[in-house]
């Protein structure tokens, strides 16, 4: 009987001491059987070592990586699945759940796809600090879409980071995650999607957690370098379209973040967008107005204030 396949869980871990011991009992819990774990620790300073190196001494066949120094998220993951040996790999942050049948699930839906896939994704349940359910991401995100989603991806966001399953050379062929980046999804899902087919897999298979320290708590924040990254992709991505659909896709990205971070009085990213839009769509009346704005730091910020309180209270 054929071995199945190889999966290497990247365990990513900073300052999650709370959330480590439901995290990583999660790993511990699945189903499917052949399994490499590896924890990296990207230099936490609040305890998360300390539980670390319990489940170390607990389970032997747990692998550990400390990154040193704290480097960020995409350069302490590149460190943990270039010492991997998995034919599928996991990017598990160890604030959030694995459900038992995750990774069995998914390896099944592999097995029956082609080469040209490089990635499965699915749905996830989000959780509160406490882990109480607030919502399924595909309450939020359909329709999901499988085969070309590069077009998509420039477009909008459906996939849920977390919920992927990635093949090995799709992260060969990238170089892994870009660590000049603050974030590496939006990038990951551009460059891999321009080769690589993705398949949806229409089950729960992660618990997405949402608290006041996750990476996209403070997104538009003024000064954020999440924002700062997102102008680095969509560059990339101008470069990359081949097709008028995808140009497209890549103007209504744009416009909403040119929007977005003007309205935040991001100037210098609301500015680099509008530029963007400009050479990738030309010119836009909307958009000139907002540039004109943006260039005199005239502050219609409450807009969006405004609109968001409205849009909650109904």
């Amino acid at each position: 009987m054929e071995q199945l396949p190889l999966v290497s869980i990247i365990c990513l871990c900073y300052n999650h001491a709370r959330f480590l011991r439901p995290a990583l009992n999660s790993v511990l819990a699945q189903t499917y059987p052949n399994l490499e774990i590896l924890i990296v620790d990207d230099c936490s300073t609040d305890g998360s070592v300390r539980i670390i190196q319990e489940y170390l001494q607990a389970y032997p066949q747990l692998r550990f990586i400390s990154t040193k120094y704290n480097r960020g998220n995409t350069t302490a993951f590149n460190m943990g699945w270039r010492g991997s040996s998995g034919r599928f790999i996991l990017d598990f942050a160890t604030d959030d759940v694995l459900l038992p049948e995750r990774v069995a699930q998914q390896v099944q839906l592999f097995q029956q796809l082609g080469p040209s896939y490089g990635v499965v994704y699915s749905d996830a349940e989000y959780i509160s600090d406490d882990s109480a359910h607030l919502y399924f991401h595909s309450q939020k995100h359909l329709p999901a879409l499988d085969g070309d989603v590069f077009a998509e991806v420039l477009r909008r966001y459906f996939i849920c980071p977390p919920s992927m399953l990635i093949r090995r050379e799709v992260f060969e062929e990238l170089g892994g995650y870009d660590e000049t980046l603050a974030y590496e999804d939006f990038d990951f899902w551009v460059r891999s999607a321009r080769k690589y087919k993705y398949a949806y897999l229409p089950e729960v298979t992660t618990q997405r957690r949402v608290h006041n320290r996750s990476l996209s708590s403070g997104w538009y924040q003024k000064g954020n370098l999440l924002l700062a990254s997102t102008v680095v992709v969509c560059r990339k991505a101008a470069t990359l379209i081949k097709t008028q659909e995808e140009r497209e896709a890549l103007t209504v990205r744009l416009k909403y973040e040119a929007r977005h971070a003007y309205l935040t009085g991001n100037r210098k990213e609301a500015g680099q967008f509008l530029e963007m839009l400009q050479q990738v769509a030309g010119k836009q009346v909307l958009y000139r107005f907002i540039e004109v704005l943006n260039k005199y730091n005239i502050d219609l910020g409450f807009l969006r204030e405004l609109y968001y309180r409205l849009r909650h209270k109904s």
